[in-house]
């Protein structure tokens, strides 16, 4: 017998070939009791590595798919008919070299081009020799990332806080979720921003939390709502509202404040990306002013990388003995050799040097964005929250829907975002699309615009 077919780049060669002989054992392609080729046959005719069929078949053996027989070679087993008649048909991965052209403004993504992948390689694989990278670690963060926090905190942020303090944990929903754990013992609703992120959103009604929203326009978190709520707990990112973009002015900080010790309430505060300020210097955080009645959140995945899941929650110390008494035996998800290397990326100040590169070049990618938009649309949209963040909100003064420009740009292969699910109680009277750029080029920036005036060329 004889296997054939085709090897892409962009997925293990090992998972393909086992995917493949699966598939044809499945389908009854390659029959029961059969013979398969050899290692080194297989491996001659699919132009890769004898070890990478060895690893192929091992699946296949571990899953029961084929046995080996000694001194004969491997042959297919025989599987149960209602195995077979639910197996699913393999989905084909497009190769990456044939996947469409699509300008792609995505959320929730960073600069690939410059991250210090190198320098992070550097520091991981050293921290691999030492003994304390083979144990499970401390349930709520590692004292190395803790002192480092603390210091950075109170340059970056002006906050003056302990290590013991700081709560390590993998996402800030993850964080949330214990927290707001914790504080349904008291509290039975919160206040939410609207519009504001469903991801908090859905934490807190998963909680069971009663919502109660506060309007955020353009000027601002509009604060004399707060006298008609019930709630004593509110949900709050004052340096950079996200998707509108404003912060807080110091006025209304303390007044914020204020409100919080006159119903006997805490402010959560959602400090997501505030290293990335253009206008101006970078704001203090609103904990800085007064640390009794804040939560404070902060996190790696805008200003460093998504995927290191790296959160970390700073606690007043009511609510922090409380917390490490509720869950002394619940273990955290945040990665241990993540949190340490981390750490000397911090101690080293390479955490310093790469948020003053990325500043700079998220400053220029940002300007680039908002010119290109003026550039094609003029006052056929209004550019919304320029000053900071790794995204732009655009309102489109036309009649479509959110939909029908979404669905439009998808024609012209640009991938724009929603914003109607953001919106809590109040409506939206223009569509309103979030467009990321951290991600992109300046070339991929200009070309997407280009793309979307064609793509709603016709809709003004």
């Amino acid at each position: 017998m004889q296997l054939t077919f085709l090897l892409h780049e962009n997925e293990a060669k090992y998972r393909q070939i086992y995917a493949h002989i699966k598939q044809l054992i499945e389908t009854k392609m390659i029959h029961e009791n059969e013979k398969l080729p050899s290692i080194r046959a297989l491996a001659e005719n699919l132009h890769v590595s004898r070890n990478t069929t060895l690893l192929a078949y091992e699946l296949l053996l571990a899953e029961g798919y084929i046995r080996t027989e000694p001194k004969k070679g491997y042959y297919v087993n025989h599987l149960e008919p209602l195995y077979l008649q639910q197996a699913a048909p393999i989905k084909q991965t497009v190769p990456r070299e044939t996947a469409p052209d699509v300008i792609n403004f995505r959320l929730g993504a960073v600069d690939a081009q410059h991250f210090p992948l190198k320098k992070w390689r550097q520091l991981s694989n050293a921290l691999l020799k030492e003994a304390n990278a083979y144990t499970y670690g401390e349930n709520f963060g590692e004292p190395p990332l803790k002192e480092q926090l603390a210091h950075y905190l109170m340059q970056a942020r002006g906050m003056h806080v302990m290590p013991e303090q700081i709560i390590i944990g993998s996402s800030t929903q993850q964080l949330l979720l214990h927290i707001s754990f914790l504080l349904k013992e008291s509290f039975s609703s919160i206040i939410v921003e609207d519009p504001g992120y469903t991801g908090v959103r859905e934490v807190f009604t998963l909680q069971q939390f009663q919502l109660e929203a506060i309007t955020v326009t353009e000027s601002g978190i509009q604060l004399d709502e707060l006298a008609q709520k019930n709630s004593a707990l509110i949900y709050v990112t004052p340096s950079h509202h996200y998707p509108l973009g404003t912060a807080l002015s110091i006025s209304e900080r303390l007044q914020l404040i204020q409100w919080a010790y006159n119903v006997d309430g805490y402010i959560l505060e959602d400090d997501y990306d505030s290293e990335y300020r253009y206008a101006q210097k970078t704001l203090p955080a609103l904990a800085s002013l007064d640390q009794a009645r804040i939560v404070y959140f902060g996190t790696f995945s805008k200003a460093f990388l998504p995927g290191i899941r790296l959160a970390y929650m700073v606690l007043p110390a009511p609510l922090l003995t409380r917390f490490k008494q509720t869950f002394q035996h619940v273990e955290h998800n945040a990665s241990l050799l993540h949190q340490l290397t981390m750490a000397e990326f911090m101690r080293s100040g390479e955490w310093e040097r790469h948020i003053k590169r990325m500043r700079m070049i998220y400053k220029k990618k940002m300007n680039v964005l908002t010119g290109a938009l003026l550039h094609h649309f003029g006052e056929q949209i209004d550019v919304i929250g320029t000053k900071a963040g790794l995204y732009l909100l655009i309102r489109v003064h036309t009649k479509q829907t959110e939909a029908q420009l979404i669905e439009k740009a998808h024609s012209k292969q640009v991938n724009v975002y929603e914003t109607s699910s953001l919106f809590f109680g109040t409506n939206q009277t223009k569509p309103h699309l979030l467009l990321g750029f951290a991600n992109l080029t300046e070339a991929q920036l200009k070309e997407g615009v280009a793309r979307l005036k064609v793509a709603w060329g016709d809709i003004f």
